[in-house]
């Protein structure tokens, strides 16, 4: 089964990607900086409609644009937003944190991780930023850490979705082994039910990759994009 998650700027379009096919919502804030937390009120009308239509939500925890590295006011902002996410029942989150040195910033993680509190857990495509010869270190990492899924562009967030095939490929065809029984799948980019969105660039924007649990292979797809916009 293809799962197609659309990632939306606020609540206005969840209940046409809903309709359009939808099989999970990625809540975000600021989709021209990347994504950022959405306010309490919309994260609470989207976790009721996803609930009543019976898809999953996951929201972003990130408190700015920018690099990841977070100091300790806004690590308690995204605990506070993580705890506030628990509590109107949304199903995931998704978030990273990473060192000066673009290191998995272990101790913030682990803060992070615990106050999500057995909400799913996607580490964002901050891993892109990872050193890509410490990146299966970093999965594991991760793995060891209850974290469900990655997200990845398979380069720089502004670098054409065509020239990351290559890495796209190096990361999927590795071992399963090595990635601790994982499997890497393309997902749609984020758009709207009639034409795909488009970055700050006026790009439009390109697949992600999800790096997932207990999985038996390992699957390629750049064409989602198409999916939606029809």
């Amino acid at each position: 089964m293809l799962l197609k998650e659309v990632c939306v700027e606020n609540y206005t379009n969840i209940p046409a990607a809903i309709a359009a096919g939808a099989n999970r919502i990625e809540l975000n804030d600021n989709l021209s900086v990347g994504g950022t937390t959405v306010s309490r009120g919309v994260m609470a009308e989207a976790a009721k409609y996803t609930s009543e239509h019976h898809v999953p939500l996951v929201t972003m925890i990130r408190p700015r644009g920018g690099n990841f590295v977070y100091n300790d006011t806004e690590l308690k902002i995204m605990e506070a937003d993580l705890l506030q996410a628990q509590s109107l029942g949304v199903d995931g989150v998704a978030f990273g944190a990473l060192t000066a040195d673009n290191q998995l910033d272990e101790e913030a993680l682990a803060l992070l991780i615990g106050a999500a509190g057995g909400m799913s857990i996607t580490f964002h495509m901050a891993f892109d930023a990872i050193p890509e010869n410490q990146q299966a270190a970093a999965i594991d990492w991760l793995v060891d850490h209850d974290v469900d899924r990655i997200l990845t562009h398979g380069g720089p967030l502004d670098q054409p979705i065509a020239d990351c095939v290559p890495t796209c490929k190096r990361r999927s065809n590795r071992p399963l082994a090595e990635f601790r029984s994982y499997l890497v799948v393309a997902l749609p980019p984020p758009m709207s039910p009639t034409s795909p969105q488009r970055s700050a660039s006026n790009r439009p924007m390109g697949p992600r990759l999800l790096i997932t649990k207990n999985c038996q292979k390992a699957h390629l797809i750049f064409e989602m994009r198409l999916l939606l916009a029809k």
